[in-house]
Protein backbone atom coordinates (compact mmCIF):
# COMPACT_ATOMS: atom_id res chain seq x y z
CA UNK A 1 0.00 0.00 0.00
CA UNK A 2 1.72 3.53 -0.97
CA UNK A 3 0.35 6.28 1.09
CA UNK A 4 0.68 9.70 -0.09
CA UNK A 5 -0.02 13.05 2.29
CA UNK A 6 -0.41 16.76 1.02
CA UNK A 7 -0.63 19.00 3.34
CA UNK A 8 -1.61 22.99 1.42
CA UNK A 9 -1.80 25.88 3.76
CA UNK A 10 -4.03 28.17 2.14
CA UNK A 11 -3.48 31.64 2.93
CA UNK A 12 -7.66 32.51 2.08
CA UNK A 13 -8.46 30.06 4.87
CA UNK A 14 -6.08 30.88 7.89
CA UNK A 15 -5.35 29.41 9.91
CA UNK A 16 -7.13 26.55 7.87
CA UNK A 17 -4.94 23.85 6.82
CA UNK A 18 -5.44 21.68 4.04
CA UNK A 19 -5.02 17.93 3.98
CA UNK A 20 -5.53 15.60 0.77
CA UNK A 21 -4.72 11.80 1.42
CA UNK A 22 -5.02 9.35 -0.99
CA UNK A 23 -4.24 5.65 -0.27
CA UNK A 24 -3.99 3.34 -3.60
CA UNK A 25 -3.95 -0.09 -3.92
CA UNK A 26 -4.94 -3.09 -6.47
CA UNK A 27 -8.08 -3.27 -4.57
CA UNK A 28 -9.04 -0.18 -3.43
CA UNK A 29 -8.92 3.57 -3.71
CA UNK A 30 -9.82 5.80 -1.10
CA UNK A 31 -9.96 9.83 -0.87
CA UNK A 32 -9.82 11.06 2.36
CA UNK A 33 -10.11 15.16 2.47
CA UNK A 34 -9.94 16.91 5.86
CA UNK A 35 -10.55 20.04 5.82
CA UNK A 36 -10.42 23.21 8.74
CA UNK A 37 -12.47 26.34 8.04
CA UNK A 38 -13.00 26.06 3.53
CA UNK A 39 -15.32 25.36 1.59
CA UNK A 40 -15.56 21.67 0.32
CA UNK A 41 -14.71 20.57 -3.48
CA UNK A 42 -17.90 19.75 -5.63
CA UNK A 43 -17.90 16.08 -6.56
CA UNK A 44 -16.13 17.19 -10.29
CA UNK A 45 -13.08 19.30 -9.08
CA UNK A 46 -12.70 16.40 -6.78
CA UNK A 47 -13.15 14.04 -9.50
CA UNK A 48 -11.13 15.38 -11.96
CA UNK A 49 -8.48 15.98 -9.13
CA UNK A 50 -8.13 12.52 -8.32
CA UNK A 51 -7.72 11.38 -12.22
CA UNK A 52 -4.97 13.85 -12.40
CA UNK A 53 -3.58 11.89 -9.11
CA UNK A 54 -3.39 8.47 -10.81
CA UNK A 55 -2.32 9.41 -13.98
CA UNK A 56 -5.07 9.60 -16.28
CA UNK A 57 -4.48 13.59 -17.37
CA UNK A 58 -1.01 14.05 -18.80
CA UNK A 59 1.27 17.01 -19.93
CA UNK A 60 3.59 16.68 -22.37
CA UNK A 61 3.84 15.92 -26.42
CA UNK A 62 1.33 13.47 -27.72
CA UNK A 63 1.03 12.42 -30.88
CA UNK A 64 -3.37 12.21 -30.97
CA UNK A 65 -5.13 9.05 -33.09
CA UNK A 66 -5.82 11.77 -35.83
CA UNK A 67 -1.99 12.89 -35.92
CA UNK A 68 -2.25 15.77 -34.39
CA UNK A 69 0.29 17.08 -31.73
CA UNK A 70 -0.67 17.79 -28.02
CA UNK A 71 0.47 19.06 -24.95
CA UNK A 72 -1.85 17.06 -23.41
CA UNK A 73 -3.45 13.71 -23.51
CA UNK A 74 -5.90 12.24 -21.61
CA UNK A 75 -6.12 8.28 -20.73
CA UNK A 76 -9.61 7.29 -19.05
CA UNK A 77 -8.41 3.75 -19.89
CA UNK A 78 -6.88 3.05 -16.53
CA UNK A 79 -9.52 3.89 -14.28
CA UNK A 80 -10.69 -0.03 -14.89
CA UNK A 81 -7.88 -0.30 -11.69
CA UNK A 82 -9.40 1.79 -9.55
CA UNK A 83 -13.45 0.51 -9.31
CA UNK A 84 -14.83 3.60 -7.18
CA UNK A 85 -13.68 6.04 -9.55
CA UNK A 86 -15.02 4.01 -12.37
CA UNK A 87 -18.55 4.31 -10.27
CA UNK A 88 -18.09 7.97 -10.09
CA UNK A 89 -17.28 8.30 -13.28
CA UNK A 90 -20.12 6.40 -14.50
CA UNK A 91 -22.77 8.20 -12.33
CA UNK A 92 -21.78 11.62 -13.49
CA UNK A 93 -22.57 10.68 -17.46
CA UNK A 94 -25.72 9.05 -16.50
CA UNK A 95 -26.61 12.35 -14.18
CA UNK A 96 -25.24 14.51 -17.31
CA UNK A 97 -28.07 13.52 -19.94
CA UNK A 98 -31.32 15.01 -18.86
CA UNK A 99 -33.33 12.01 -20.37
CA UNK A 100 -34.11 9.24 -18.40
CA UNK A 101 -36.56 6.84 -20.34
CA UNK A 102 -33.95 5.43 -23.00
CA UNK A 103 -34.53 1.66 -23.59
CA UNK A 104 -30.63 0.84 -23.93
CA UNK A 105 -26.89 1.94 -23.58
CA UNK A 106 -23.88 1.55 -25.69
CA UNK A 107 -20.47 2.31 -24.87
CA UNK A 108 -18.19 3.09 -27.58
CA UNK A 109 -15.54 0.78 -28.27
CA UNK A 110 -13.13 0.40 -26.34
CA UNK A 111 -13.46 2.83 -22.90
CA UNK A 112 -16.81 3.42 -23.19
CA UNK A 113 -17.69 -0.06 -22.79
CA UNK A 114 -16.80 -0.41 -19.22
CA UNK A 115 -18.36 3.36 -18.18
CA UNK A 116 -21.76 1.72 -20.41
CA UNK A 117 -21.62 -1.36 -17.89
CA UNK A 118 -21.45 0.33 -14.67
CA UNK A 119 -24.03 2.64 -15.69
CA UNK A 120 -26.34 -0.80 -16.63
CA UNK A 121 -25.33 -2.33 -13.47
CA UNK A 122 -26.62 0.62 -11.67
CA UNK A 123 -29.72 1.92 -13.17
CA UNK A 124 -31.03 -1.73 -14.75
CA UNK A 125 -30.51 -0.80 -18.65
CA UNK A 126 -29.97 -2.74 -20.85
CA UNK A 127 -26.69 -2.42 -22.55
CA UNK A 128 -25.88 -3.03 -26.03
CA UNK A 129 -21.83 -3.75 -27.24
CA UNK A 130 -21.20 -2.75 -30.60
CA UNK A 131 -17.42 -4.10 -32.05
CA UNK A 132 -15.16 -2.35 -34.05
CA UNK A 133 -14.72 -5.02 -36.23
CA UNK A 134 -17.28 -7.86 -36.81
CA UNK A 135 -16.55 -11.52 -35.45
CA UNK A 136 -15.76 -13.61 -38.57
CA UNK A 137 -16.80 -16.62 -36.91
CA UNK A 138 -20.33 -17.61 -35.00
CA UNK A 139 -22.87 -15.23 -35.54
CA UNK A 140 -20.70 -12.53 -36.97
CA UNK A 141 -22.16 -9.99 -35.47
CA UNK A 142 -21.42 -6.36 -34.83
CA UNK A 143 -23.80 -5.26 -32.40
CA UNK A 144 -24.47 -7.80 -29.68
CA UNK A 145 -27.32 -7.61 -27.52
CA UNK A 146 -31.35 -7.75 -27.45
CA UNK A 147 -33.10 -4.97 -29.08
CA UNK A 148 -36.47 -4.10 -31.54
CA UNK A 149 -36.72 -1.99 -33.64
CA UNK A 150 -37.69 1.80 -33.13
CA UNK A 151 -35.96 1.24 -29.29
CA UNK A 152 -33.64 3.98 -28.15
CA UNK A 153 -30.43 4.06 -27.05
CA UNK A 154 -28.10 6.56 -25.25
CA UNK A 155 -24.06 6.68 -26.55
CA UNK A 156 -21.30 6.21 -23.88
CA UNK A 157 -18.19 7.96 -24.95
CA UNK A 158 -15.05 8.89 -22.43
CA UNK A 159 -13.08 12.00 -24.60
CA UNK A 160 -14.93 13.63 -27.58
CA UNK A 161 -12.35 14.82 -30.28
CA UNK A 162 -13.67 14.84 -33.45
CA UNK A 163 -17.13 12.85 -32.93
CA UNK A 164 -15.72 10.20 -35.78
CA UNK A 165 -15.87 7.10 -32.89
CA UNK A 166 -19.43 8.20 -31.97
CA UNK A 167 -20.92 9.02 -35.24
CA UNK A 168 -19.65 5.69 -36.56
CA UNK A 169 -21.80 3.90 -33.33
CA UNK A 170 -24.76 5.54 -34.24
CA UNK A 171 -24.65 5.00 -37.91
CA UNK A 172 -24.54 1.35 -37.17
CA UNK A 173 -27.01 1.81 -34.18
CA UNK A 174 -29.60 3.30 -36.92
CA UNK A 175 -28.73 0.70 -39.21
CA UNK A 176 -30.33 -1.59 -37.00
CA UNK A 177 -33.36 0.55 -36.56
CA UNK A 178 -32.56 1.99 -33.44
CA UNK A 179 -32.94 5.79 -31.94
CA UNK A 180 -29.76 7.31 -31.16
CA UNK A 181 -30.11 10.82 -31.45
CA UNK A 182 -28.01 11.51 -27.89
CA UNK A 183 -24.26 10.70 -26.18
CA UNK A 184 -23.12 11.67 -22.98
CA UNK A 185 -19.16 11.96 -22.60
CA UNK A 186 -16.88 12.49 -19.69
CA UNK A 187 -14.28 14.96 -21.84
CA UNK A 188 -15.07 17.41 -24.51
CA UNK A 189 -11.81 18.35 -25.83
CA UNK A 190 -13.32 21.23 -27.22
CA UNK A 191 -12.45 20.71 -30.93
CA UNK A 192 -15.54 20.34 -32.75
CA UNK A 193 -16.99 17.26 -31.86
CA UNK A 194 -20.47 18.39 -30.49
CA UNK A 195 -20.20 21.10 -33.89
CA UNK A 196 -19.71 18.17 -35.82
CA UNK A 197 -22.23 15.48 -34.44
CA UNK A 198 -24.95 18.41 -33.62
CA UNK A 199 -24.77 19.12 -37.85
CA UNK A 200 -25.86 15.23 -38.05
CA UNK A 201 -28.75 15.74 -35.53
CA UNK A 202 -26.84 13.80 -32.64
CA UNK A 203 -26.58 16.21 -29.23
CA UNK A 204 -23.52 15.78 -27.24
CA UNK A 205 -23.83 16.43 -23.44
CA UNK A 206 -20.26 16.53 -22.00
CA UNK A 207 -19.47 16.19 -18.10
CA UNK A 208 -16.57 18.47 -18.84
CA UNK A 209 -14.80 20.74 -21.25
CA UNK A 210 -11.09 20.43 -21.52
CA UNK A 211 -11.26 24.69 -20.37
CA UNK A 212 -13.12 23.49 -17.09
CA UNK A 213 -10.58 20.31 -16.24
CA UNK A 214 -7.68 22.94 -16.77
CA UNK A 215 -9.60 26.12 -14.66
CA UNK A 216 -10.09 23.45 -12.11
CA UNK A 217 -6.49 21.70 -12.27
CA UNK A 218 -4.88 25.22 -12.39
CA UNK A 219 -6.58 26.45 -8.87
CA UNK A 220 -5.53 23.95 -7.21
CA UNK A 221 -2.25 24.24 -8.15
CA UNK A 222 -1.70 21.02 -10.28
CA UNK A 223 -0.64 23.07 -13.19
CA UNK A 224 1.77 26.01 -13.95
CA UNK A 225 0.25 28.82 -15.35
CA UNK A 226 2.52 28.37 -18.57
CA UNK A 227 1.28 24.50 -18.57
CA UNK A 228 -2.41 25.99 -18.49
CA UNK A 229 -1.69 29.03 -20.91
CA UNK A 230 -0.49 26.13 -23.93
CA UNK A 231 -3.32 24.50 -23.66
CA UNK A 232 -5.71 27.20 -23.75
CA UNK A 233 -3.50 28.33 -26.87
CA UNK A 234 -3.82 24.28 -28.60
CA UNK A 235 -7.50 24.58 -27.70
CA UNK A 236 -7.95 27.73 -29.74
CA UNK A 237 -5.73 26.40 -32.74
CA UNK A 238 -7.44 23.08 -33.11
CA UNK A 239 -11.17 23.83 -32.38
CA UNK A 240 -12.12 22.74 -35.87
CA UNK A 241 -11.96 18.95 -37.05
CA UNK A 242 -13.96 16.95 -39.23
CA UNK A 243 -15.63 13.70 -38.98
CA UNK A 244 -13.84 11.18 -40.77
CA UNK A 245 -15.45 7.44 -40.74
CA UNK A 246 -13.88 4.37 -41.57
CA UNK A 247 -14.27 2.32 -44.56
CA UNK A 248 -17.44 0.38 -44.51
CA UNK A 249 -16.65 -3.19 -43.40
CA UNK A 250 -16.73 -6.00 -46.31
CA UNK A 251 -17.43 -9.58 -45.19
CA UNK A 252 -14.35 -11.48 -44.67
CA UNK A 253 -13.73 -13.74 -47.96
CA UNK A 254 -16.39 -11.32 -50.07
CA UNK A 255 -15.69 -11.78 -53.93
CA UNK A 256 -14.71 -9.18 -55.78
CA UNK A 257 -18.14 -9.35 -58.22
CA UNK A 258 -19.99 -10.41 -55.30
CA UNK A 259 -23.35 -7.60 -56.19
CA UNK A 260 -23.18 -9.36 -59.83
CA UNK A 261 -23.43 -13.05 -58.62
CA UNK A 262 -25.47 -12.61 -55.30
CA UNK A 263 -29.29 -13.18 -55.32
CA UNK A 264 -31.49 -10.06 -53.87
CA UNK A 265 -32.54 -12.28 -51.28
CA UNK A 266 -28.76 -12.98 -50.07
CA UNK A 267 -27.88 -9.00 -50.53
CA UNK A 268 -30.81 -8.78 -47.96
CA UNK A 269 -29.20 -10.61 -45.63
CA UNK A 270 -25.56 -9.00 -46.17
CA UNK A 271 -26.49 -5.06 -45.39
CA UNK A 272 -27.13 -3.38 -42.20
CA UNK A 273 -29.04 -0.58 -43.89
CA UNK A 274 -32.79 -1.46 -43.18
CA UNK A 275 -33.98 0.24 -46.32
CA UNK A 276 -31.40 -1.61 -48.43
CA UNK A 277 -32.58 -4.53 -47.12
CA UNK A 278 -36.28 -3.56 -47.52
CA UNK A 279 -35.83 -2.67 -51.17
CA UNK A 280 -34.19 -6.39 -51.91
CA UNK A 281 -36.66 -7.82 -49.87
CA UNK A 282 -39.21 -6.17 -52.20
CA UNK A 283 -37.70 -7.16 -54.93
CA UNK A 284 -37.13 -10.68 -54.17
CA UNK A 285 -40.61 -11.49 -53.54
CA UNK A 286 -42.03 -9.32 -56.05
CA UNK A 287 -39.55 -10.36 -58.34
CA UNK A 288 -39.41 -7.11 -60.05
CA UNK A 289 -36.32 -5.24 -60.55
CA UNK A 290 -37.88 -2.14 -62.34
CA UNK A 291 -38.43 1.13 -61.41
CA UNK A 292 -40.66 3.68 -63.27
CA UNK A 293 -40.06 6.93 -63.67
CA UNK A 294 -43.27 9.11 -63.09
CA UNK A 295 -43.00 11.33 -66.42
CA UNK A 296 -46.09 12.92 -66.04
CA UNK A 297 -47.53 16.32 -65.89
CA UNK A 298 -50.33 16.68 -63.08
CA UNK A 299 -50.90 15.17 -59.77
CA UNK A 300 -53.91 13.35 -60.89
CA UNK A 301 -51.55 11.39 -63.76
CA UNK A 302 -49.07 10.51 -61.06
CA UNK A 303 -52.24 8.78 -58.86
CA UNK A 304 -53.56 6.46 -61.93
CA UNK A 305 -50.06 5.81 -62.74
CA UNK A 306 -48.74 3.92 -59.31
CA UNK A 307 -52.40 2.78 -59.10
CA UNK A 308 -51.25 1.00 -62.70
CA UNK A 309 -47.79 -0.26 -62.32
CA UNK A 310 -47.78 -0.26 -58.84
CA UNK A 311 -48.20 -3.88 -58.89
CA UNK A 312 -44.94 -4.72 -61.13
CA UNK A 313 -42.56 -2.30 -59.91
CA UNK A 314 -40.23 -2.06 -57.14
CA UNK A 315 -39.63 1.80 -56.65
CA UNK A 316 -41.71 4.76 -58.24
CA UNK A 317 -39.94 7.77 -58.95
CA UNK A 318 -40.80 10.99 -59.08
CA UNK A 319 -40.37 14.71 -59.70
CA UNK A 320 -42.76 16.42 -57.45
CA UNK A 321 -41.52 19.69 -58.27
CA UNK A 322 -42.52 19.33 -62.05
CA UNK A 323 -46.40 19.01 -60.77
CA UNK A 324 -48.31 22.18 -60.68
CA UNK A 325 -51.37 20.77 -58.36
CA UNK A 326 -49.12 19.05 -56.13
CA UNK A 327 -50.73 18.88 -52.49
CA UNK A 328 -49.98 17.16 -49.10
CA UNK A 329 -53.45 15.33 -49.94
CA UNK A 330 -51.62 14.14 -52.96
CA UNK A 331 -49.05 13.11 -51.37
CA UNK A 332 -50.45 11.12 -48.63
CA UNK A 333 -52.67 8.90 -51.25
CA UNK A 334 -49.40 8.21 -52.90
CA UNK A 335 -47.32 6.73 -49.73
CA UNK A 336 -50.69 4.52 -49.02
CA UNK A 337 -50.62 3.26 -52.89
CA UNK A 338 -47.29 2.23 -51.75
CA UNK A 339 -47.46 0.79 -48.51
CA UNK A 340 -50.81 -1.22 -50.26
CA UNK A 341 -48.70 -2.16 -53.32
CA UNK A 342 -45.16 -2.67 -51.93
CA UNK A 343 -42.93 -0.23 -53.26
CA UNK A 344 -40.50 2.26 -52.40
CA UNK A 345 -41.16 6.35 -53.67
CA UNK A 346 -37.37 7.60 -54.65
CA UNK A 347 -37.87 11.83 -55.10
CA UNK A 348 -35.41 12.57 -57.84
CA UNK A 349 -34.91 16.12 -56.68
CA UNK A 350 -31.04 16.07 -57.14
CA UNK A 351 -29.90 17.43 -53.95
CA UNK A 352 -26.32 19.26 -54.77
CA UNK A 353 -26.04 21.91 -52.65
CA UNK A 354 -24.27 23.22 -49.83
CA UNK A 355 -25.15 21.46 -46.56
CA UNK A 356 -27.32 23.66 -44.40
CA UNK A 357 -29.25 24.75 -47.48
CA UNK A 358 -29.63 21.08 -48.30
CA UNK A 359 -30.96 20.25 -45.22
CA UNK A 360 -33.77 22.90 -45.45
CA UNK A 361 -34.49 21.94 -48.65
CA UNK A 362 -34.81 18.12 -48.22
CA UNK A 363 -37.29 19.01 -44.98
CA UNK A 364 -39.62 20.62 -47.54
CA UNK A 365 -39.16 18.92 -50.98
CA UNK A 366 -38.14 15.02 -49.79
CA UNK A 367 -38.53 14.31 -46.10
CA UNK A 368 -41.91 12.24 -47.92
CA UNK A 369 -40.26 9.68 -49.66
CA UNK A 370 -37.96 6.70 -48.30
CA UNK A 371 -35.32 8.17 -50.57
CA UNK A 372 -34.22 11.01 -52.63
CA UNK A 373 -31.46 11.52 -54.97
CA UNK A 374 -28.10 13.86 -54.16
CA UNK A 375 -25.76 15.04 -57.22
CA UNK A 376 -22.93 16.27 -54.78
CA UNK A 377 -20.86 17.35 -57.31
CA UNK A 378 -20.82 21.01 -55.89
CA UNK A 379 -21.85 20.65 -51.95
CA UNK A 380 -19.33 17.53 -51.70
CA UNK A 381 -19.94 15.20 -48.54
CA UNK A 382 -22.13 18.03 -46.94
CA UNK A 383 -24.44 17.77 -49.44
CA UNK A 384 -24.79 14.00 -47.51
CA UNK A 385 -24.15 15.54 -44.20
CA UNK A 386 -27.03 18.21 -44.93
CA UNK A 387 -29.44 15.10 -45.59
CA UNK A 388 -28.35 13.26 -42.36
CA UNK A 389 -29.08 15.70 -40.29
CA UNK A 390 -32.67 15.84 -41.25
CA UNK A 391 -32.65 11.89 -41.58
CA UNK A 392 -31.74 10.92 -38.72
CA UNK A 393 -34.79 12.98 -37.05
CA UNK A 394 -37.16 10.13 -38.47
CA UNK A 395 -34.81 7.57 -39.36
CA UNK A 396 -36.16 5.19 -42.35
CA UNK A 397 -34.95 6.81 -45.19
CA UNK A 398 -32.40 7.04 -47.67
CA UNK A 399 -29.76 8.70 -50.28
CA UNK A 400 -29.06 7.85 -53.96
CA UNK A 401 -26.42 9.58 -55.40
CA UNK A 402 -26.23 10.54 -59.05
CA UNK A 403 -22.53 9.12 -60.43
CA UNK A 404 -23.32 9.08 -64.22
CA UNK A 405 -26.73 10.13 -66.39
CA UNK A 406 -27.85 8.68 -69.55
CA UNK A 407 -27.94 11.89 -72.00
CA UNK A 408 -25.78 12.75 -74.67
CA UNK A 409 -23.13 14.97 -73.19
CA UNK A 410 -23.43 14.53 -69.54
CA UNK A 411 -20.05 15.10 -67.82
CA UNK A 412 -18.52 12.96 -66.38
CA UNK A 413 -14.75 12.89 -64.02
CA UNK A 414 -13.42 9.82 -62.72
CA UNK A 415 -12.80 12.27 -59.75
CA UNK A 416 -16.71 12.68 -59.37
CA UNK A 417 -17.36 8.59 -59.47
CA UNK A 418 -14.54 8.28 -56.69
CA UNK A 419 -15.90 10.48 -54.61
CA UNK A 420 -19.29 9.13 -55.05
CA UNK A 421 -17.92 5.71 -54.01
CA UNK A 422 -15.76 7.06 -50.99
CA UNK A 423 -19.41 8.70 -49.33
CA UNK A 424 -20.98 5.52 -49.75
CA UNK A 425 -18.24 4.18 -47.98
CA UNK A 426 -18.17 6.59 -45.68
CA UNK A 427 -22.35 6.74 -45.33
CA UNK A 428 -23.42 3.21 -45.22
CA UNK A 429 -26.71 3.76 -43.03
CA UNK A 430 -27.43 6.56 -45.49
CA UNK A 431 -26.34 5.66 -48.85
CA UNK A 432 -28.41 2.82 -50.98
CA UNK A 433 -26.63 3.35 -54.32
CA UNK A 434 -25.46 4.77 -57.38
CA UNK A 435 -27.68 5.82 -60.38
CA UNK A 436 -25.40 5.35 -63.30
CA UNK A 437 -24.51 3.93 -66.67
CA UNK A 438 -21.50 1.47 -65.90
CA UNK A 439 -20.50 -0.93 -63.10
CA UNK A 440 -19.40 1.01 -59.81
CA UNK A 441 -19.52 -1.35 -57.23
CA UNK A 442 -18.38 -5.28 -56.30
CA UNK A 443 -20.03 -4.23 -52.84
CA UNK A 444 -23.75 -6.52 -52.42
CA UNK A 445 -24.74 -3.99 -50.50
CA UNK A 446 -24.95 -1.09 -52.99
CA UNK A 447 -27.66 -0.75 -55.35
CA UNK A 448 -27.10 0.21 -59.02
CA UNK A 449 -29.82 2.42 -61.02
CA UNK A 450 -29.69 2.63 -64.39
CA UNK A 451 -32.10 5.05 -66.52
CA UNK A 452 -32.15 5.45 -69.91
CA UNK A 453 -33.72 1.94 -70.63
CA UNK A 454 -36.23 0.92 -73.18
CA UNK A 455 -37.34 -1.76 -75.48
CA UNK A 456 -37.33 0.34 -78.79
CA UNK A 457 -33.72 1.53 -77.88
CA UNK A 458 -34.41 5.09 -79.69
CA UNK A 459 -33.06 8.25 -78.82
CA UNK A 460 -34.97 11.60 -78.62
CA UNK A 461 -34.72 14.70 -79.61
CA UNK A 462 -32.86 16.35 -76.19
CA UNK A 463 -30.33 14.27 -76.09
CA UNK A 464 -31.29 10.74 -74.15
CA UNK A 465 -29.88 7.78 -75.15
CA UNK A 466 -31.46 3.97 -74.64
CA UNK A 467 -30.23 0.37 -73.91
CA UNK A 468 -32.27 -2.36 -73.56
CA UNK A 469 -33.24 -4.14 -70.49
CA UNK A 470 -30.76 -6.96 -70.94
CA UNK A 471 -27.86 -4.41 -71.79
CA UNK A 472 -28.36 -2.59 -68.58
CA UNK A 473 -28.66 -5.22 -66.26
CA UNK A 474 -25.70 -7.59 -67.93
CA UNK A 475 -22.95 -5.06 -69.53
CA UNK A 476 -24.01 -2.06 -66.77
CA UNK A 477 -24.27 -3.46 -64.08
CA UNK A 478 -27.59 -2.25 -63.71
CA UNK A 479 -29.71 -4.12 -60.25
CA UNK A 480 -32.39 -1.94 -60.73
CA UNK A 481 -33.50 -0.54 -64.66
CA UNK A 482 -35.50 2.81 -64.86
CA UNK A 483 -37.74 3.36 -67.18
CA UNK A 484 -39.38 6.55 -68.18
CA UNK A 485 -41.18 7.36 -71.34
CA UNK A 486 -41.24 3.65 -72.36
CA UNK A 487 -44.09 2.90 -69.81
CA UNK A 488 -45.50 6.42 -69.35
CA UNK A 489 -46.44 6.93 -73.19
CA UNK A 490 -47.55 3.47 -73.78
CA UNK A 491 -51.24 3.23 -74.60
CA UNK A 492 -51.57 0.08 -72.24
CA UNK A 493 -49.06 1.52 -68.94
CA UNK A 494 -49.81 -1.79 -66.89
CA UNK A 495 -48.85 -4.31 -69.86
CA UNK A 496 -45.39 -2.17 -70.57
CA UNK A 497 -44.40 -2.30 -67.01
CA UNK A 498 -45.04 -5.69 -67.15
CA UNK A 499 -43.33 -6.47 -70.19
CA UNK A 500 -40.32 -4.40 -68.84
CA UNK A 501 -40.48 -6.27 -65.51
CA UNK A 502 -40.40 -9.39 -67.19
CA UNK A 503 -37.17 -8.55 -69.51
CA UNK A 504 -35.45 -7.06 -66.47
CA UNK A 505 -35.84 -9.86 -64.09
CA UNK A 506 -35.08 -12.61 -66.88
CA UNK A 507 -31.62 -10.39 -67.44
CA UNK A 508 -31.23 -10.64 -63.47
CA UNK A 509 -31.45 -14.42 -62.95
CA UNK A 510 -29.10 -14.87 -66.25
CA UNK A 511 -26.37 -12.86 -64.52
CA UNK A 512 -26.75 -15.36 -61.54
CA UNK A 513 -25.99 -18.31 -63.20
Amino acid sequence: VLLTIFVIPNALYKPAVFSYINIFSDQYHYNVLKMAGMPELSKLEQCVLELHQIGVVKFGDFTLKSGMQSPIYFDLRIITSYPKLLHTVSEMLWAASPIRTFDHLCGVAYTGIPLATVISQIEGLPMLVRRKESKSYGTKKLVEGVFSAGDSCLIVEDVLVSGTSVYETVETLQGLGLQVSEAVVFLDREQGGVKNLAELGVKIIPVVTLTQMMSILRRHDRVSQSVAGEVASFIAANNNTTIVPQKQQVDVGLKTNARLHKSFSERAHDTSNPLSRRLFNIMHEKKTNLCVAADVDTAGDLLKLAEEVGQHVCILKTHTDCLPDLTSAVISQLQQLAKKMNFLLLEDRKFVDIGSTVSKQYRQQGAWAHMVTAAPVLGGDGVIRGIAAEIMKTGDRGVVLVAEMSSEGALRSAAYVDACRKMADDHPHLVLGFVCQSDLTADPRLVQMTPGVSLSCDGDSLGQRYVSPTIAVTDKGADIIIVGRGITKADDRTTAAQLYQRAAYEAYTARLQ
